[in-house]
């Protein structure tokens, strides 16, 4: 299994829990980070400074590789930033976004033909939420999956492989944020979690309001046992994460009651499978 994302921590926070359980059963599972990361803020309030941005978010990343028990590679471009403002202003020179989309296609596929996945993990054609690199990465795992198998696609990156399943992993189920937000201000309102910062609760509420896309969803796979190797793979992105934010604001016994799963849309297939799944590898 190969996941392709944008950034270290992405990993951490769209599917982790899955690909842990995979490792943990005995697949061979990589993700490809395509960009450093080198400019992301950092959102610990517990953090001040960090000297080296960059070197500090490959520690992490390899400590959260570490934690989820897989592989991992760099494909080495420059993060391209969250553009903010209106009108948003111009995306940074020489940055992954503003890459040829066919020559980071060629990188992508030469990792596909040496690592030879069964199953590729991607975004959905907004990026999972329009982060420019996301969407970047969506556009390039796309063209990949026809690219790596076509024998007449530089040859001398090395044997055709088809990969036989592709999914878009879909972290931010309204439903779920929802149901969690509900067990939580009901705990609340008894004095039962009367340690749940407020602020971290109303952005479960912010996320709970993102767009439905639940229906979209064709695979559903059991991971509770490994929600706290996700949290904890998570928060060795210390610079990007607050260990008190809205990502560990419910305790894990909750989220195994209301919703034990991880989402994923099946978005391409070389094999027959039946919807709804519970496993990504389903048919082969």
């Amino acid at each position: 299994m190969l996941a392709i994302h944008a950034h270290p921590d992405d990993e951490s926070s769209k599917g982790a829990a899955t690909m842990a359980r995979y490792s943990d059963e005995g697949h061979r599972v990589r993700v490809l980070t395509c960009t450093g990361g080198e400019r992301g803020d950092i959102l610990n309030p517990q953090i001040e400074h960090v000297d080296d941005m960059s070197r500090t978010r490959q520690e992490e990343m390899a400590k959260a590789a570490r934690i989820l028990g897989v592989e991992h590679s760099w494909l080495g471009y420059v993060d391209s930033g969250l553009p903010e403002g209106d009108p948003l202003p111009p995306l940074p020179e020489g940055c992954f976004a503003l890459q040829d989309t066919e020559t980071v296609v060629r990188d992508v596929v030469e990792h596909l033909r040496s690592f030879r996945p069964h199953v590729i993990i991607t975004y959905d054609e907004n990026g999972g939420y329009p982060h420019p690199d996301h969407i970047k990465v969506h556009a390039v795992s796309m063209r990949a999956w026809d690219a790596a198998a076509d024998p007449s696609y530089h040859p001398e990156l090395g044997e055709p492989w088809e990969v036989k399943k592709l999914y878009y992993t879909h972290g931010f189920v309204s439903r779920r944020f929802e149901l969690i937000e509900r067990e939580l201000t009901a705990a609340l309102e008894h004095s039962e979690c009367s340690d749940v910062p407020r602020a971290a609760l109303d952005r479960l509420s912010m996320w709970k309001a993102m767009p439905d896309i639940y229906p979209r969803v064709t695979t559903r796979v059991e991971v509770g046992e490994w929600f706290e190797r996700r949290d904890d793979a998570l928060r060795a992105h210390a610079t990007q994460v607050d260990p008190d934010g809205p990502f560990f604001v419910a305790d894990l016994d909750i989220q195994r009651r209301v919703w034990p799963t991880e989402e994923f849309e099946l978005a391409k297939s070389r094999v027959e499978t039946h919807i709804p799944e519970t496993d990504l590898f389903a048919g082969l």
